[in-house]
């Protein structure tokens, strides 16, 4: 997969995971992560599928309905780039935390419905439930952040809450933040978020 990695602090062990929204790429969430922890290393990844120009980490049929089959392979298809991308950077696996935008948020959010602690943490802004009908992992221990739209056209409220509860069901300590910037990111947003970073994953 197309990707950049830049190594952070010497002697620093964390490691952001960055997935862009719809038509993003590698480099889209640089600013962001420098915001939540500049001292992590960083691994933009780029989405495999192309939508009329436009990046993406899956394929829809259409606006907020998943191609399932596509999901399923993409997500194990990072996921084994990820598993190859700590070997090739030496960075450690079980500190990565993921942070994720609109379709990278919902790749990350499937990551956690289809495999056992694909990252130490994730800051999920303006995710779906990426599918429903699963028995999910064991999430306990898993801190996740959730920057959502009260207003958000794409991701509607129930959405969100849907995702909610079920991380929460399996065992993840989720914190929910809502803005009234439709989909749009904003930096109270990534405000909050540095702060549940600090407390939650930096801290320990």
């Amino acid at each position: 997969m197309k990707h950049i990695f830049k190594k952070g602090k010497e002697g620093y062990e964390k490691t952001l995971l960055l997935l862009h929204g719809t038509g993003g790429n590698e480099e889209d969430l640089l600013p962001i992560a420098e915001m939540i922890d500049p001292d992590a290393s960083v691994l933009g990844v780029r989405g495999n599928v192309d939508e009329n120009g436009m990046n993406r980490f899956f394929r829809r049929l259409a606006e907020g309905v998943f191609d399932e089959e596509d999901l399923i392979f993409r997500t194990g298809e990072l996921n084994e780039f990820i598993d190859q991308a700590a070997t090739d950077y030496s960075f450690d696996r079980e500190n990565l935390i993921a942070v994720g935008y609109s379709n990278g948020a919902n790749i990350a959010a499937s990551l956690l419905y289809h495999y056992d602690n694909p990252f130490k943490g994730g800051v999920l802004l303006h995710p779906m439930v990426p599918r429903r009908g699963l028995d999910l992992p064991n999430m306990k221990g898993i801190p996740v952040f959730i920057g959502a739209g009260s207003n958000d056209p794409i991701c509607p409220p129930q959405e969100t809450e849907e995702l909610s509860k079920h991380l929460e069901s399996a065992g993840a300590a989720v914190e929910l933040f809502w803005a009234h910037q439709g989909h749009q990111l904003t930096r109270d947003e990534i405000d909050q978020a540095k702060g549940w970073y600090d407390s939650h994953v930096k801290g320990e």
